[in-house]
């Protein structure tokens, strides 16, 4: 039997984190992995989609070039056979990166392909060989969910895991979860030629609960391809693809992608040998400050534990899983980032801070703000169209969090949350500079929005901008 300090169950973002980190310390470690490496957002999630929905915008351009006394759109073609090339390419590219600065620089033995799985609390067995460590890190990473009865489809159902390996781009895709991902794909395969239909059982889309923000995404979304909102779909193959049913609509489309979210990669862990209890949905309890289960000399990191399955805060689990696993029975709570998500759709939505459907409407004031013709440089880029809305707390004045979907919302949604890490109250922002003409003066029509709600009675609310000299 071999034995180890640490061992590490998987190669992704949260796994490799923690490795460079451990690797730091010691040689006394062994990471183990199943599957493929070069991490999720690498291979399948972040990077080809961004190919992709980089060509697919590009191309969506020629729509608009009339308006800016352009021609020639009508000689612009599409070959998705070509924009999956590069998609691919550009995932090798991002995948041979990481493994060449990971896990091909490992001394031999110190790499594992295959699954582990426990057999004691501190033993694990893998291709038949078992190995004692003293700390073990779990970031075995997530998978697609699919229901059993869709798995009847065969090769005309795709995830993420998947579609990228396409030769060409199927003529009709009924995309079925519009969440981040769903939407995504959806957007860019129909801004490509794809006859796109979109089908989500929540009454929104892209997990928005701020009933302007989302109204708008619907509104905005739907003008690329129809979406079924509100029910569940039902899925038959048939001769042609596959036929698409719901209450009030029926479509039959060449494939379907799944996009129903991703599920933690436990089940062959065996985490009842190694004395973990778990709950209803088969997880186990764990600190989110610290990553330990229980209160073992195990951590959990990563898409795995089902938190916040995004590749920033997996990046900031490994490290926490680490260094606890590291300074080992002495465990240090982190505080947590602020929560920050962001759809890479056109227009971008953004969201960041507390979630609209969370807060006490009793202690909050909440502002919204329309881009529709409320913009200077959103209007010259023919992209006057979004919304925007920020809330904050009624007693201290802090901005709390909010959504928005509007032309470059990545970076004003990053802009946003960092002002909700510091601390910042509506006071303070309102201070801020802010150029004309830019975006940015959305984000400053809305924070004076709140201003003015929350402060009422301020000396202040003639110029609350300038700042009395000391």
């Amino acid at each position: 039997m071999r034995r180890v300090k640490y061992a590490i169950l998987g190669a992704g973002t949260s796994g490799l984190t923690a490795l460079s980190l451990i690797r730091k310390q010691t040689d006394d470690f062994v990471i183990i992995n199943g599957g493929h490496y070069g991490t999720t957002c690498a291979r399948v999630g972040c990077m080809p989609s961004k190919a992709m929905i980089q060509s697919a915008n590009i191309y969506h351009k020629r729509h608009h070039y009339d308006e800016f006394g352009l021609a020639g759109s009508e000689s612009v073609t599409v070959d998705t056979a070509k924009v999956m090339q590069r998609v691919r390419r550009l995932r090798d590219r991002f995948t041979t990166g990481v493994k060449a600065g990971t896990t091909d620089s490992l001394k031999e033995g110190q790499l594992i392909s295959g699954y582990a799985k426990f057999v004691g609390e501190n033993r694990l067995e893998v291709n038949g060989e078992v190995i004692e460590a003293e700390r073990i890190i779990i970031a075995t990473g997530s998978r697609p969910v699919i229901p059993e009865p869709w798995k009847a489809i065969g090769d005309r159902l795709h995830t993420s895991d998947t579609l990228f390996e396409l030769p060409v781009l199927p003529e009709r895709i009924a995309v079925i979860g519009l969440g981040i991902i769903g939407l995504e794909l959806g957007q860019a395969m129909s801004r490509l030629g794809v006859s796109i239909t979109g089908f989500e059982m929540q009454e929104r889309i892209a997990g928005l609960s701020a009933p302007e923000v989302a109204q708008k995404a619907v509104e905005l979304i739907s003008k690329d391809f129809p979406l079924h909102l509100g029910e569940s779909a039902q899925l038959e193959r048939t001769d042609q693809g596959v036929l698409i049913k719901t209450s009030n609509s029926e479509v039959e489309v060449d494939v379907v992608l799944a996009s129903l979210g991703r599920r933690p990669n436990l089940d062959l862990l065996d985490l009842n040998a190694a004395g973990i209890k778990l709950d209803s949905r088969g997880m186990p309890t764990f600190d989110l400050n610290t990553m330990q289960v229980e209160d073992k000399p195990i951590f959990i990191a990563g898409d795995v534990n089902a938190f916040r399955p995004i590749l920033h805060e997996a990046g900031y689990e490994g490290k926490m899983a680490a260094i606890n696993a590291i300074n080992y029975p002495d465990i240090t709570a982190y505080e947590r980032k602020t929560p920050l998500g962001i759809a890479f759709t056109d227009p971008d939505i953004g969201m960041f801070g507390m979630s609209y459907s969370s807060l006490n409407q009793d202690e909050v004031e909440v502002a919204n703000f329309n881009l529709e013709r409320n913009n200077g440089r959103a209007i010259v880029m023919h992209e006057d169209h979004g919304m925007i809305c920020l809330y904050a707390d009624k007693s201290t004045k802090k901005l709390l969090g909010g959504e928005l979907i509007m032309p470059h919302a990545e970076h004003f949604t990053h802009l946003l949350a960092w002002a909700v890490e510091q601390g910042m109250t509506i006071a303070d922002l309102v201070k801020m500079p802010f150029y004309h003409p830019v975006l940015e003066e959305a984000l400053q029509s809305a924070i004076q929005n709140l201003y003015d709600a929350l402060y009422v009675d301020s000396e202040d609310r003639i110029a609350p901008e300038l700042t009395v000299m000391q």
